[in-house]
């Protein structure tokens, strides 16, 4: 290759060459695999051009292109279109990339094998806890989350627990925007409950989520932190109430507490002190 070849390459497009269009084509098309991506039972060609605000045939178009790369498939039996292997082997390469998630895995087995109910490790995405990682309860009726699925920080305890460590503006960020919808009646709906009781997360280390996600579930969760004592994911133990009755709640929330302090420590992190705030840790 010339000199003059090696210094043009990567240099972007020159007047009458802008790559705006393949940008929008781009966004799109990650905003179409986004919302595939949250309906596992796929979405008809109209449904989906109605939920991502695109005319049908644009999204049609995008899909194709999708399609061409194994990134979508569609059900030749009920239309729907849904994602495909290639989505779920990028997704699956970002779980395998963090290794806490690789890390804490036989903890949450073990966690299983320790309760009786189904452990879980999440992460928060902007106002939102996503899992990632899940042991399932041997039990008959136990609570399955899907991979991939999201709660709302204030209405769960893997949310809950990482809320708590959020440095103040961060907090009053996520409040503006997402406000506290109430999930169930026993949602923490009010700024004024919900710092009482994230400031009590701090103090005992644990999250408790009484019913606030659902109905007839209890759960436990406790924060991982990295070397900087920032909130880096959150576990936790759920099940009915039936099984996790409002005496069990401290008994597993201690387990689950000293749990994540050992999956920390495996990470090379650190638990911040119950009075300590992110920008102090």
């Amino acid at each position: 290759m010339s000199d003059g070849k090696r210094r043009t390459a990567g240099r972007p497009p020159g007047p009458g060459k802008s790559s705006s269009g393949h940008s929008q084509s781009l966004v799109r098309g990650l905003t179409l695999l986004e919302r595939l991506a949250a309906t596992p039972g796929g979405l008809a060609l109209s449904e989906l051009a109605e939920a991502v605000d695109l005319a049908p045939s644009t999204t049609h178009r995008l899909l194709q292109a999708l399609h061409g790369q194994g990134f979508v498939t569609q059900d030749a039996e009920l239309g729907v279109w849904k994602i495909d292997v290639k989505t779920f082997r990028i997704g699956n390469s970002f779980l395998e990339a963090r290794d806490f998630v690789a890390t804490s895995r036989p903890f949450l087995r073990r966690l299983t094998a320790q309760t009786g109910e189904t452990a879980n490790l999440g992460i928060r995405d902007g106002g939102t806890a996503v899992f990632l990682a899940q042991s399932e309860s041997p039990q008959m009726m136990r609570m399955i989350t899907r991979l991939g699925s999201r709660a709302p920080l204030h209405a769960s305890g893997v949310g809950k627990a990482l809320m708590a460590w959020l440095p103040d503006d961060e907090f009053e960020r996520i409040l503006a925007e997402r406000g506290l919808a109430r999930v169930t009646a026993n949602t923490l709906h009010t700024p004024e409950a919900l710092r009482a009781d994230l400031a009590e997360i701090r103090r005992r280390g644990y999250a408790c989520d009484r019913e606030e996600h659902a109905i007839g579930l209890h759960c436990v969760a406790a924060c991982l932190h990295d070397e900087h004592s920032t909130p880096l994911a959150a576990i936790s133990v759920s099940g009915p109430m039936a099984r996790i009755p409002e005496t069990r709640l401290a008994e597993l929330g201690e387990l689950v507490r000293d749990t994540a302090a050992e999956i920390t420590a495996r990470l090379g992190g650190r638990v911040p002190s119950p009075s300590e705030s992110l920008a102090e840790a």
